[in-house]
């Protein structure tokens, strides 16, 4: 039988240990009484004891039973609004600690362990009551981006409310344990020091199978929409109707995104990253990449596209193009090398990451237009590009009904959807000149600050 114990405050224990040293007989028992009983180490453990009771606003033990093993009987209190930092999970009759939640006072007072049993609360029996205080665990520490937004107050199976941690697509959480796999404890990232409690999200596995179980669910009322079932079915019509949740939410889970591991990557000065602009077609994407191009050549390249047609008088190879054989581009293409390829009245066009990691070495900025079906290659390459999404500007008020206007809000929100988690920063192009200072000041801090980047592409 166990209670939950708080602080045992320095001078107590100090003490109790006299008490013990004073009733030896041994030379070394007295040197440490001396110690203990010294100014110096007095004074020393009053101060640890004033900041113990300031930080954590705790009070003295009242009393402890013999048997320390069995039962501790202990006085914690919470300061301001602060909760205790700890929730509970009812085990037929018994209050059983679920977990310790980091940062918190439950935490900093070291005495609490998941699992132990509470007996009582300010003197009243809890055993066989049903309570919900709403956990302790740095096992696996690490930083992800969110690919989806979440609100504590919108989910009805968070443990605790008060703990749930809001955050929005494309934030960097701090997560600090992963013990329990439903609900992970985590910080934003650079709030750590500023909320003294960790807060709760969506494990992974658990936001990619309801999410998956939704869309099963979706898919079957889709499926069946319009359908009125009014004859009786025999034995194989019915079997074509049954629905196995198990293995559609399997097929679903993979396709769902939650987080992603991701660490700081600082750019060398003689390694650029690529800049990929992405947008739909009137965006104005490509005008910008021509724009930068023009103003500083010095600093940006584009990548010389590969062709297998035959070179023109003008043209030199590796200048306009590089002219290979059909056998040699096919190659590299099944090798998944071309971010983008085409053909045209019968030859193949395409740019090669090759031909990327040139400019790259080269120590200029590679600045590439492209589709976001291409960034899957580019991607997984080790060139670990900058990704910038251009929003064309918003339509007068006057044509925003127009089929085009439609058409193209339609694609920018396909893009994002699809897309989205991708990118790592986001320009609507209203005004071409503000666009080019936007763009060059995200070029610009490349150089200055260490950016979040998939966590595979630093190690």
């Amino acid at each position: 039988m166990k209670l939950y114990s708080s602080v045992l405050l320095t001078a107590v224990l100090g003490l109790q240990v006299e008490s013990v040293l004073q009733s030896s007989k041994h030379t070394e028992a007295t040197e440490l009484t001396g110690l203990l009983t010294s100014p110096h180490l007095q004074a020393l453990m009053e101060a640890h004891d004033c900041i113990a009771e300031q930080e954590l606003d705790v009070e003295t033990i009242e009393s402890v039973d013999q048997d320390e093993n069995t039962t501790k009987l202990a006085s914690l209190e919470k300061t301001r609004d602060m909760p205790l930092g700890v929730t509970v999970r009812n085990e037929h009759d018994r209050v059983i600690i679920s977990r310790v939640v980091s940062g918190g006072p439950t935490e900093k007072s070291n005495l609490l362990s998941e699992g132990d049993e509470t007996l009582e609360i300010n003197g009243v029996p809890v055993r066989g009551k049903t309570l919900s205080w709403s956990p302790r665990s740095l096992s696996l520490q690490m930083h992800v981006k969110a690919n989806f937004s979440y609100d504590p107050s919108e989910d009805p199976y968070v443990p605790c409310r008060e703990l749930g941690l809001s955050f929005q697509k494309g934030d960097v959480l701090h997560v600090t344990s992963q013990d329990d796999p439903n609900w992970w404890q985590a910080y934003r990232d650079g709030h750590e020091d500023q909320k003294p409690l960790a807060g709760l999200i969506p494990g992974k596995s658990f936001q990619q199978h309801r999410e998956a179980m939704k869309k099963t669910i979706t898919d079957r009322n889709q499926e069946y929409k319009g359908k009125l079932w009014c004859a009786k079915k025999g034995k194989k019509q019915r079997k074509k109707l049954l629905f196995n949740p198990s293995k559609n939410i399997e097929h679903y889970t993979e396709d769902i995104l939650t987080y992603e591991e991701v660490a700081l990557y600082h750019q060398p000065p003689n390694r650029k990253r690529p800049i990929a602009l992405i947008g739909p077609p009137n965006s104005g994407h490509d005008e910008l990449r021509q724009r930068l191009l023009s103003l500083e050549p010095d600093r940006f390249a584009g990548a010389v596209p590969h062709t297998t047609r035959k070179p023109r008088a003008h043209e030199v190879n590796g200048r306009e193009y590089n002219f290979v054989s059909r056998q040699s581009f096919e190659s590299d293409l099944a090798a998944g090398k071309f971010t983008e390829s085409g053909e045209f009245e019968q030859n193949l066009y395409g740019t090669n990451t090759d031909s990327v990691g040139q400019v790259v070495n080269s120590g200029k900025i590679c600045l590439l237009c492209l589709h976001p079906r291409s960034l899957r290659v580019l991607c997984s390459s080790d060139l670990k590009p900058y990704i910038i999404f251009i929003r064309p500007p918003p339509p007068p008020q006057e044509r925003f009904s127009t089929l085009l206007t439609r058409e193209t809000l339609e694609k920018v929100r396909e893009m994002e959807h699809s897309y989205g988690h991708l990118f790592d920063a986001v320009i609507t192009n209203t005004e071409q000149e503000k666009s080019v200072s936007e763009l060059l000041r995200l070029i610009d801090k490349l150089d200055i600050e260490p950016q979040w980047v998939p966590s595979d592409w630093v190690s």
